[in-house]
């Protein structure tokens, strides 16, 4: 029974949450949680503050003690928004790996948005379809329009409850000029994705983190005729209490139900965001859910640990790599082929390449991929390539993984892969090498489909002792002599790279 532990690292607060798979299920041992206001000082100057760091470090060092008491198996820390936009953050994440030994990510809101999203639909049943979700933190709101368990559009803006209040709110309780500037702000902000999230009309709208959790427990405190579960809140409440917080001063917000002290100062800026969104939306209110960052880590780590977890997380891959190929005006069927023929190459020469089993993935991904850079300009294509995929928003990878795919695909022009290369210096070691075989894989499996006219009908490779030998059938009535001549070109490089002979004959 593995034990996983997920940290996240947000601008207002850190929270860490333990959970054990059980009969393939996780159930939760321990849930802490910390405010910090890491991100204070970063929306206002720029900079971590040395108090902050050294508060959350504090924090950090606490939740690690609890880590080893609970004989955690793995742990993964995730920093949000302050550390995206923080210009000290390395001095952090060198400070947090001097005092825990952890290694904290720096995800992009998009790859927030992502791991939220799963983990909603890892925990919770979303009758409705499409579902809006949204989640407030300190520095950012990550909305995601999800349509049955897969994510359509996804948008991350700078509208934190700690950013606003730094910005905007300088008095207590708020001036009306204040107020007005705040929710024109958020009103621009919210109106540059108002077309993606309106044309799919969400039935639904689900909101996780504080501020939906302390609106959803004033709504109750507000309305005496309902239950103890604390039931969906309406447009029109979130609308009158956010009139009401603006209203009252800080220690008047902090004695209402739900509100912690550290939410009451905060809050304002927060209800503000839900009111304007829900208004500027047309949406009729939002549920609440406990669910949030921590879960969809601790899914994706059970889905990297568990291989029959994994259909969500590679569904999730397959249609952002699909989106990705879309956008850049790649030719889809072209793509396919190389990749089949790149899978094929990677099983049929494992006894040569003998790369890890998750370069499989990556090799897949670099097949789709390797003509984005055309989209740029075909001068320096291949440059061009490396950079779109190394930064954009491919669902499901890791930054590193991004970089590894970038180099997979870096290096299909005259250029190798050196270690001198910036592509290659920042992986790590061991990854140098694969990237360097994997590239080869891809170069042949480009080769195989050079003429772009499906002439191969099949493709055999055979492992001998000394060298690889390749037959291409052709179709009828086709030619596979470019395809040949393409192989031909490669064989120095082969023997450069896997110390065999490449020998390529139509057959």
């Amino acid at each position: 029974m593995p034990t996983f532990a997920a940290v996240d690292i947000g601008s207002n607060s850190v929270r860490l949450k333990i959970a054990r798979l059980v009969s393939g299920r996780l159930r939760t041992i321990l849930e802490d949680r910390s405010v910090t206001r890491l991100g204070a000082s970063v929306f206002r100057d720029g900079f971590l503050s040395p108090d902050a760091i050294a508060e959350t470090v504090k924090v950090l060092r606490r939740f690690h003690r609890t880590v080893q008491q609970e004989a955690v198996d793995s742990v993964r820390v995730l920093a949000t928004s302050a550390l995206r936009d923080a210009r000290n953050s390395r001095a952090f994440l060198e400070w947090v790996r001097s005092a825990t030994g952890w290694k904290v990510e720096i995800i992009s809101g998009l790859e927030e948005a992502r791991l939220i999203h799963l983990g909603l639909v890892s925990g919770l049943r979303i009758a409705a379809s499409p579902a809006l979700m949204v989640d407030l933190g300190g520095g950012s709101c990550e909305l995601t329009i999800s349509s049955k368990g897969h994510i359509r559009e996804t948008a991350s803006l700078p509208l934190g409850a700690v950013r606003l209040t730094n910005e905007f709110l300088r008095h207590d309780p708020p001036r009306k000029p204040e107020l007005r500037r705040l929710r024109g702000f958020i009103g621009r902000e919210i109106g540059r994705v108002e077309e993606r999230i309106t044309r799919s009309r969400p039935k639904v709208v689900i909101a996780t983190s504080g501020t939906a959790e302390s609106l959803a427990a004033i709504a109750k405190g507000l309305d005496k005729s309902k239950g103890k579960q604390v039931a969906a809140v309406s447009r029109v409440q979130v609308r009158r209490i956010a009139k009401m917080l603006g209203r009252r001063p800080v220690d008047e917000r902090r004695k209402l139900a739900g509100v912690g002290p550290r939410r009451a100062e905060i809050i304002v800026a927060g209800a503000e965001v839900y009111a304007q969104l829900l208004e500027q939306y047309r949406l009729s209110g939002f549920r609440y859910s406990p669910l949030g960052l921590r879960d969809g880590i601790l899914a994706q780590m059970v889905a990297d640990h568990a291989a029959h977890s994994v259909k969500r997380i590679e569904s999730e891959r397959w249609d952002s790599i699909q989106a990705a190929v879309q956008h850049y005006r790649v030719d889809m069927p072209h793509a396919l082929k190389v990749r089949e023929s790149a899978l094929g190459l990677f099983a049929a020469l494992k006894s040569v390449h003998r790369l890890p089993t998750e370069y499989q993935e990556w090799l897949s991904a670099a097949a789709m991929l390797y003509e984005v850079g055309d989209y740029v300009n075909r001068n320096g294509r291949h440059r061009h390539a490396y950079y779109i995929i190394s930064h954009s928003e491919i669902l499901g990878y890791t930054p590193q993984q991004r970089r590894i795919i970038a180099a997979i695909a870096r290096y299909l022009g005259k250029s190798h892969p050196a270690a001198t290369d910036g592509p290659i210096k920042i992986l790590a070691t061991p990854d140098r090498e694969c990237v360097r075989k994997a590239s080869m894989l891809l170069r042949m499996a480009r080769a195989v489909n050079l003429g772009r006219g499906n002439a191969v009908k099949k493709t055999r490779v055979r492992v001998r002792d000394s060298g690889v030998e390749i037959g291409l059938t052709p179709r009828p009535r086709a030619s596979v002599d470019l395809e040949l001549w393409a192989l031909e070109k490669e064989k120095t490089y082969f023997r450069e790279v896997f110390g065999r002979e490449l020998s390529a004959a139509a057959v």
